[in-house]
C-alpha cells in the first residue's frame, strides 16, 4: 500500500471504531506463582483477554508484601500491554476504568504510547501528532505509591539471548552481590545463555505472556499491525518481579546507541523504550506513583555496540550459544538474511576474526551480496537505519574500516569498492576508550565497568 493509502485505512478504522477500553485487570496467587489476567474492549464489541504467569519460586513474598502495592504493579502493567492491542483500529478515545489517572500520568503514557509507536506511525503512513492520536479518560480509585524494604545487595538481570545481556551477566556475577536472572517467555537461547553463566532456571525468574489469539486475528483480517515499545512492558514486568523478590536493583542491557533515531532528523527511534529518554521517564513515574524503592537502569548505557562487543568476546562459553536474530528466534538459528545477523557480524569482527565469525554463522555474510541494501542502511549510505536493534552509522563503519584494513586480499564483496580513510584506526580505538555519563548505573558497578574495558583485544 502507499502512504495514502495506509493513512486513509488508519482514518476509515477510527470512523469505525471509536473507543478502546481499559476494562478490567485481575491476579491471583497459587502453590507460590502468580497468574494475571486484563481484559480489554474495542468498541464495545470485541473483547481481549491477553494474561502472564510468574512461575513459582520459593524467595517470592507475596505475603510480606501489601496487597495494595502488588495491585498496582499489575495494573500498570495492563497499562503497557493496551498498546498492543489498541494499535489494531487506532481509537481516537481510551477508557481506563479501573483506576484514576492524574494529568501527570496521562501525559507519561501518551508520550510513551506516541513515540512507541514512532515506527508503527511511519511504517504505517500515518501522519498524526502526540496531542491528538488518542484521548485518555479515566476512572475508579487512584493508586497511591508506597515503600517497601528491598535487598541493595542483590541485582535482577533481564536476560535475551544475545550478546548485551551475556556482558551483563557475566560481569554482574563477580560483584559479590545476589544475581537473579530473568526471562520473559524464554526462548533456547535465553536458557542456554542463563546456563552458560553458571546459573540455573531454577535460580532464575521465569514470565510467560500470552497474547490473545483475536489479535493475530485481527491481524490476519487487515488491521493495523506494526512494532510497540516491548521494552517498556518489560519494564513493568521486571519491576513487578523484582518487588516480589525483595530486589531493590535491576539491570537492564541497554547501550547508548539505542538513543539515536532509526529516522535521522525525527523523533523515530526503534529503540525508544531502550532509550536513556524513557529510561528517566520510567524511573520518576515508577518512584512516583508505584514505589521509590526500586533502582531500576541500564548496566551497558555508559558503552557504545562496540565497546560491547568486544567484552562479549571475552566470553568465550557464549560465542556460539548466543543468539540476536529476531527472524530465527523460533528455530534457535541465525537467519543470514537481517539486519540483525549483518550488525553482530561487523560488530564482533574486530575482536572474534573472520574464521570464527563464519562458524558462528554458518557463512561468511560480508560476501553475501544480497545483503546490500541492508549494508547500506547500516552504514549510512541509505536515508533510513534498518528498523531493529542495530548500532549507529559510526560505530559501524568504524568496525568496517578495522575489518578491511586487516583482512587479507581478496576483501568480502560487501567490503569491496568501499574507500576506507586512515583515520579509521584512530576512530575505532576513540569509540573503544568513550564512556557515556548519561547514565543511572549505581555507584558501586562503575569501577566493575570501567575495569573490565581495560582488558579489551583484538582478534
Amino acid at each position: 500500500m502507499s502512504v495514502i493509502q495506509n493513512h486513509n485505512k488508519f482514518l476509515n478504522l477510527r470512523q469505525k471504531y471509536q473507543t478502546f477500553e481499559y476494562h478490567a485487570y485481575s491476579f491471583k496467587v497459587k502453590n507460590g506463582s502468580l497468574e494475571a489476567e486484563f481484559t480489554f474492549i474495542l468498541n464495545d464489541k470485541t473483547i481481549f483477554r491477553p494474561s502472564f504467569k510468574i512461575e513459582s519460586r520459593n524467595f517470592y513474598r507475596f505475603y510480606s508484601m501489601p496487597d495494595s502495592l502488588l495491585r498496582n504493579l499489575v495494573f500498570h502493567i495492563g497499562m503497557v500491554e493496551l498498546i498492543s492491542y489498541w494499535k489494531a483500529a487506532c481509537p481516537p478515545k481510551v477508557i481506563i476504568k479501573p483506576h484514576s489517572l492524574s494529568d501527570e500520568q496521562v501525559r507519561f503514557w501518551k508520550k510513551l504510547y506516541f513515540n512507541g509507536l514512532g515506527e508503527f506511525f511511519y511504517l504505517n503512513g500515518i501522519v498524526t501528532s502526540q496531542n491528538d492520536f488518542m484521548k485518555i479518560e479515566s476512572e475508579g480509585s487512584m493508586l497511591e505509591p508506597e515503600p517497601t524494604s528491598l535487598n541493595s545487595e542483590a541485582v535482577l538481570v533481564p536476560v535475551g539471548g544475545g550478546k548485551d545481556s551475556v556482558v551483563t551477566l557475566e560481569l554482574l556475577k563477580n560483584t559479590g552481590d545476589k544475581v537473579i536472572p530473568m526471562a520473559l517467555n524464554p526462548r533456547e537461547a535465553v536458557v542456554r545463555s542463563i546456563e552458560n553463566a553458571g546459573f540455573t532456571m531454577d535460580d532464575s525468574i521465569v514470565v510467560n505472556r500470552t497474547i490473545d489469539k483475536k489479535l493475530l486475528e485481527l491481524n490476519n483480517r487487515g488491521f493495523l499491525n506494526g512494532h510497540t515499545p516491548f521494552s517498556a512492558l518489560l519494564a513493568f514486568v521486571t519491576s513487578l518481579t523484582a518487588v516480589l523478590s525483595g530486589v531493590k536493583y535491576i539491570a537492564l542491557s541497554n547501550e547508548s546507541s539505542a538513543n539515536e533515531s532509526t529516522v535521522p532528523g525525527s523523533n523515530i527511534n526503534h529503540q525508544y523504550s531502550k532509550s536513556f529518554e524513557f529510561e528517566k521517564d520510567f524511573i520518576n513515574y515508577f518512584s512516583q506513583y508505584i514505589t521509590p524503592d526500586v533502582h531500576y537502569f541500564s548496566f551497558l548505557r555508559p558503552l557504545n555496540e562496540l565497546q560491547i562487543g568486544a567484552l562479549f568476546s571475552q566470553f568465550e562459553h557464549h560465542h556460539f550459544s548466543f543468539r540476536s536474530c529476531n527472524v530465527g528466534s523460533k528455530t534457535d538459528s541465525w537467519c543470514g538474511h537481517c539486519p540483525k545477523c549483518l550488525f553482530t557480524r561487523i560488530i564482533l569482527g574486530p575482536f572474534l576474526g573472520d574464521d570464527k565469525l563464519k562458524s558462528i554463522f554458518g557463512k561468511e555474510l560480508l560476501d553475501d551480496k544480497s545483503l546490500q541494501t541492508i549494508f547500506d542502511e547500516l552504514t549510512g549510505v541509505a536515508n533510513v537505519k534498518p528498523f531493529e536493534c542495530v548500532g549507529t552509522p559510526d560505530e559501524v563503519n568504524a568496525a568496517v574500516s578495522y575489518i578491511a584494513q586487516n583482512h587479507a586480499a581478496p576483501l568480502p564483496g560487501l567490503l569491496t569498492g568501499i574507500s576506507y580513510n586512515k583515520s579509521a584506526r584512530s576512530a575505532m580505538f576513540n569509540l573503544l576508550e568513550a564512556f557515556n555519563t548519561e547514565h543511572n548505573l549505581p555507584e558501586k558497578y562503575l569501577p566493575v565497568l570501567k575495569n573490565s574495558l581495560k582488558k579489551i583485544s583484538f582478534a
